[in-house]
């Protein structure tokens, strides 16, 4: 039985709202509230959160969990393009930055040997790169 119609009931047998309120955990004015709604024949069902939804579905967050796996050295720019290329959703990078942290990774970051070492490798130490004086 819903929680709600407990503490409806157990009002509409005699108990005082703040009992209720105590005996149930929760606040007094949520049994006031619950005990209007069923009294005005409302339903008791949680209404649906306020807020915008997510601009990333499940569809779209598996889509992310399994390029996390595939590409962990990818940008959130690079994510971003492969949602909307896949899937037509637009996102910003921070929207993808939240949605990484609700999956539960974190940023890696790489030390300064690392990224001087990549630099050095892929040519680019003579463009703009750290020690470089154009």
């Amino acid at each position: 039985m819903d929680l709600r119609r407990k503490i409806v009931e157990a009002v509409w047998r005699g108990m005082s709202k703040a009992e209720a309120a105590r005996a149930f955990g929760v606040g007094i004015s949520s049994v006031k509230r619950y005990v209007k709604m069923a009294r005005e024949g409302e339903s008791l069902v949680p209404k649906k959160a306020p807020g915008k939804e997510r601009k990333l579905d499940q569809g779209a967050t598996r889509l992310l969990e399994e390029d996390l796996h595939r590409r962990p050295e990818a940008t959130y720019r690079q994510r971003a393009r492969l949602l909307f290329e896949l899937l037509g959703v637009q996102v910003s990078e921070a929207t993808l930055c939240r949605a990484v942290r609700r999956l539960g990774y974190t940023r890696k970051k790489i030390s300064d040997r690392e990224r001087t070492r990549r630099v050095v490798e892929s040519g680019l130490e003579d463009f703009g790169c750290r020690g470089s004086r154009y």
